[in-house]
């Protein structure tokens, strides 16, 4: 009959974002191993207890990779799983409203100016920030004005190019897009 310790052999899964869109990788019973993130494309992993980032590699290597790294690192004993809430890294999401820039974001005039402009627009797209002003190709946790949906989203991916409007398809489970068009002006014009 085998002793194994159901947690050193269960399956790892990632929790919900945080504020600045890090993910916790939890083990059986929502036991923490640490957080994973991306930034600028390359994934880093935050082990339980601890505030140091590991650059763990770029694209889906470091997809893949960040997680698979703290769960590594957990079967050779260099880290201890945390319960959940013994793990959050800062508060799930600010009081009041978020900051103006991602902590990661230096405060040039530059970076300021921009984060006010993508603000103006979010707010004109009905969508509400979660955490501050990560940069275009950073992952920004997001909230619907439709329906209170929350999700991880991209500015590149939101922000009008080449003077068309970004695509109406919000997220799934949200209204139609021509219920989009219809309700937020900018569609209309």
């Amino acid at each position: 009959m085998s002793t194994t310790d159901p947690i050193a052999t269960a399956r790892h899964r990632l929790g919900e974002p945080d504020a600045e869109c890090r993910y916790p990788v939890l083990i059986a019973d929502d036991k923490c191993l640490g957080h994973i993130f991306r930034w600028h494309g390359a994934w880093f992993a935050i082990a339980a207890g601890s505030r140091s980032e590991t650059r763990i590699g770029d694209g889906r290597l470091g997809r893949a990779g960040a997680p698979q790294h703290l769960v590594d690192e957990f079967r050779t004993g260099r880290i201890s799983p945390l319960p959940l809430a013994e793990c959050a890294l800062s508060a799930t999401a600010p009081d009041g409203p978020p900051p103006l820039l991602h902590p990661r974001m230096p405060a040039t005039d530059n970076n300021i100016k921009h984060a006010h402009e993508v603000l103006a627009k979010l707010a004109e797209y009905c969508w509400t920030p979660l955490g501050g002003y990560p940069g275009s190709d950073n992952p920004w946790l997001l909230k619907c004005q439709f329906d209170d949906w929350t999700g991880v989203k991209y500015w590149s991916h939101l922000r009008e190019r080449r003077n068309r409007l970004p695509s109406p398809r919000r997220h799934p489970g949200c209204i139609s897009a021509d219920e989009v068009r219809a309700r937020i002006p900018a569609y209309r014009k």
